[in-house]
Formats: structure tokens, C-alpha cells, sequence
């Protein structure tokens, strides 16, 4: 890119980095968290209100570590996105939640899960335009 008296570099980002950036601009402060295989598949450890976490890849499942009583988790659903459990068990969607058959498990779209009182809420997260 070209700006008056100097150039100035362009990186190339994937959408999910840009997401965090957009985060700590908002003051969201996120743990990067990986997936524990190639498939997408991530397992939360912590106790207690563990934070702010962001997938850093598609999710085909997030597993929650027993201990934890709240959470927010970004992410993109993955193409066989199975869900959210917690010691192995399906957790309960709230109400307001989206339901997992209403995701759009394209690789793109961000959604931030909340565990608040034993439920997640599921929402979409604005979509990054490219």
C-alpha cells in the first residue's frame, strides 16, 4: 500500500487472527487456545471462571474441563462441528442459545459461546469482511 511519502507493508491475516486483533482493540482480552488434534478438536482445561478464549482454528468439538463454572470461547465452527461438552457430557443450550443445527459450519463465520449458570449461550459474532 502506498501513503504519501512512504510505502507501507501489507500482511496477509487469516480471519480468526484478525478476529483476536479486533478483540484487543475492543479491550477483550483472549487466550489463544489449540486444538489438541488436527481434526479440531479442543480440550479447556481451568477452574473457576476461566476467562476469555479464542479457538485459533476451525472447532469440530470443545470440550470444557469439569471445573470450569464460566466461560466465553470464540470460535469457528468447523464442517462437522459435533458441539460443546463438559466432562464428556453435551452441555444445556439456553434458551437464547442458537442451536447447534442453526450454525453455519462454513469455516468462517465467528461464533462466542458463553457458560454462565450451568448453560451456553451460542451466538454469531458479526462476520469479518474480507
Amino acid at each position: 500500500m502506498v501513503s504519501k511519502d512512504r510505502i507501507v507493508p501489507i500482511q496477509k491475516i487469516d480471519r480468526i487472527s484478525a478476529f483476536g486483533e479486533m478483540l484487543a482493540v475492543a479491550n477483550v482480552s483472549t487466550a489463544l487456545v489449540k486444538a489438541s488434534n488436527p481434526e479440531g478438536d479442543f480440550a479447556i482445561t481451568g477452574s473457576g471462571s476461566a476467562g476469555n478464549k479464542l479457538c485459533n482454528e476451525p472447532a469440530r468439538s470443545i470440550e470444557l474441563a469439569n471445573g470450569i463454572t464460566g466461560i466465553t470461547v470464540y470460535f469457528v465452527s468447523g464442517a462437522e462441528f459435533k458441539g460443546i461438552t463438559k466432562n464428556g457430557s453435551a452441555v444445556t443450550l439456553a434458551s437464547a442459545s442458537l442451536a447447534y443445527a442453526d450454525l453455519a459450519c462454513d469455516g468462517v463465520t465467528m461464533y462466542k459461546a458463553v457458560l454462565s449458570s450451568g448453560e451456553v449461550t451460542i451466538s454469531a459474532i458479526t462476520p469479518i469482511v474480507a
